[in-house]
């Protein structure tokens, strides 16, 4: 087995090299090689250039952005990106939320939330630990109560790393309470601004702040709200709306929570508000 690398994967490390020295801003390159932590802007403007070279989201399908690369180029970008330095693309967008958007949202959702997540211009955080569940999702305890046409949260993460500059949360919270705790657990899109949500920082021993609490709650004037119309189980995205208390219409997926096949699939909504 030849292990050396082609000629023309060579040439493939030569140019995302060449490009990485041409394009990153220098005082970017430089906090990241004396060590220090990135502001917002130098992410988010590394990000736009790769965006603009169409290199972004390179692991997405190609009608969304993505490269088509081989994973030895895919490989050669990475480290490069580590030899540069250069920061990632933000992976709460690019490798968290936006294949699973691919995977399972609506053409709406994608077309919505897609191309923002690539060129950062919306930036997500992740809500899945809560003060008592972390690793053991089964503990989760933020939960999703129906409400005729709404689904009103009520619960809290914490470490939602950057939740300080984002301006969408992707959450786990319980739609199902009677369902056992491994299961009846939903996927939801929540943008940030909507009337309830809190946002609380977690200084760490080097007084920085990159862990965040997140709460949501409801009461009669300050309801964060998001709602979906019964669809049956299945993978077929359905037509619904979410709102928040100001009106602001979005649509959901849904699946049921009893496993991952065809016929029983895993999730059992992926709603947005907007």
């Amino acid at each position: 087995m030849d292990l050396r690398f082609t000629p023309e994967e060579l040439a493939f490390r030569d140019e995302v090299r060449a490009f990485f020295r041409a394009n990153l801003p220098e005082r970017i390159r430089t906090k990241l090689a004396e060590g220090r932590k990135l502001a917002k802007e130098d992410i988010v403007t590394w990000q736009r250039i790769l965006n603009k070279k169409g290199w972004a989201v390179a692991n997405w399908p190609a009608e969304w952005g993505g490269t088509g690369w081989s994973p030895v180029q895919q490989y050669m970008f990475q480290e490069e990106l580590q030899l540069a330095p250069a920061p990632q693309p933000l992976g709460f967008g690019v490798t968290m939320v936006g294949p699973v958007i691919i995977a399972f949202g609506s053409e709406a959702q994608k077309k919505h939330h897609l191309p923002a997540i690539a060129n950062l211009d919306v930036w997500w955080c992740q809500g899945f630990s809560e003060p008592g569940a972390g690793s053991d999702l089964a503990s989760l305890r933020t939960a999703a109560k129906r409400d005729g046409d709404y689904y009103i949260v009520n619960g809290q993460k914490t470490w939602t790393t950057l939740a300080q500059h984002a301006d969408w949360i992707f959450c786990l919270v319980r739609t199902d309470p009677q369902a056992k705790k491994q299961e009846g657990i939903s996927f939801l899109l929540i943008d940030m601004k909507t009337p309830g949500i809190t946002v609380r920082p977690i200084i760490t021993i080097e007084a920085a702040t990159r862990s965040t609490r997140c709460s949501s709650t409801t009461s009669k004037s300050r309801l964060t709200t998001w709602s979906a119309r019964k669809t049956k189980a299945g993978i077929t995205p359905n037509t619904c709306s979410a709102a928040n208390a100001q009106g602001s219409r979005g649509s959901a997926y849904r699946r049921n929570a009893s496993g991952g096949s065809r016929s029983s699939p895993r999730w059992s909504a992926l709603a947005t508000s907007r």
